[in-house]
This record gives C-alpha cells, sequence and structure tokens, in this order.
C-alpha cells in the first residue's frame, strides 16, 4: 500500500470518527463481517482512478478477443436460465443510436436480469435498494475490444447492515450468479 493512500485513510477515517463520533462506532458494530476490508478495496480503486467513484463501484471484464456480442448475449441467457435468474430487458442503445444518427456507432448494449423474490426482500429491507434494481451488465466496445461492466455486487453483500437469513443466502446466490456471468461472457464460455 501506498504511504499517501494509507494517510488519506487515516485521514478520512478520523474525521469521520470526530464528526459522528459514537453513531459510526455504533454502526460499525452492525455492518457485516468483512465490510471494512470491501470498503478498504473500493477506495483503493477510488485513489488509483484518480476519484472516478464509477470504477470504485463497478466490475469490469475484458472480453476475450474472438468473442462477438452475439455470443456475450447467448452466454449471458444461458447462465441466467441455468440460474434461475430471469431476463427483464435489453437495452440495444448503440443500436438506438445508428438509428437516429444514420453513423455506424460502436456496440453499446445494457442487459438487464432480476431475481423476483431476492428483489422484493431487499427492498422490504431497505427500501433505497430498489435504485439498484434490476442487476445489469452493459457490453461496451472501447478502441481495445469489448468490455463487460456490473455494479459491484460484492457491496450489496459485504459492507452493508447485517443481511437476515435468509436474505443473505439469496443476495449471494444473486451475486455469484452476476460474477458467474461476467466471468462466462468474457472467456466466450457457452
Amino acid at each position: 500500500m501506498r504511504i499517501s493512500t494509507l494517510v488519506n485513510r487515516l485521514t478520512v477515517l478520523s474525521v469521520a470518527l470526530v464528526l459522528t463520533g459514537c453513531g459510526t462506532v455504533s454502526t460499525l458494530g452492525k455492518l457485516e463481517d468483512g465490510a471494512g476490508a470491501e470498503a478498504s478495496r473500493m477506495w483503493d480503486r477510488w485513489v488509483e482512478a484518480d476519484g472516478d467513484i464509477a470504477v470504485a463501484t463497478t466490475w469490469e471484464r475484458k472480453v476475450k478477443p474472438g468473442v462477438t456480442g452475439d455470443d456475450i448475449e447467448q452466454i449471458l441467457r444461458s447462465v441466467a436460465t441455468e440460474r434461475n435468474m430471469k431476463e427483464v430487458g435489453i437495452l440495444p442503445l448503440s443500436k438506438e443510436l445508428e438509428a437516429r444518427t444514420g453513423k455506424k456507432q460502436k456496440l453499446l448494449t445494457v442487459y438487464s436480469f432480476c431475481t423476483p423474490s431476492t428483489a422484493r426482500e431487499m427492498v422490504d429491507f431497505s427500501p433505497h435498494m430498489a435504485a439498484y434494481l434490476p442487476c445489469r451488465i452493459s457490453v461496451v466496445e472501447r478502441e481495445d475490444g469489448l468490455w463487460l461492466y456490473t455494479l459491484n455486487m460484492d457491496m450489496m453483500v459485504k459492507m452493508g447492515r447485517k443481511l437476515p437469513s435468509p436474505l443473505k443466502e439469496n443476495a449471494w446466490a444473486v451475486r455469484s450468479t452476476i460474477f458467474e456471468m461476467m466471468e462466462r461472457a468474457s472467456r466466450g464460455e457457452f
């Protein structure tokens, strides 16, 4: 760990503790085990990305050369079916931009998936979680090829208040499914 990163962490932690006092200490006892380690990983990514919060809060995977957008779509659907997750929408943004401009666009497609019963449980636990629904995986064509992006699902299951059972197990299943989708699609594994 770089010294500047350590100093920044200690400074922010010190300021947080001074400003919030006992509330911070009380809240720390209500968090999932490993919440601090996950927050630290996110902090490192935020610092390394020069403060880009989107980098800190997402997972990304470079897609293996030769794997096409159609391959990715088929793999995402396959994993969703295998893991009992429902596909709830596709936003073919590059196709929409092509229709509007008449010009070829780099691939940009957003796939949405959901496990409705887990979504309901999560929103009952914390209504603000509705803002994270449904789970999305975006396919983005960049100069160096295709990339996959999704929300860092570890935030949901590792960083917040302790999830009650069976919500905890159900949330882990969703997290594991999204992770598997990213891994298999990036490698072209049908």
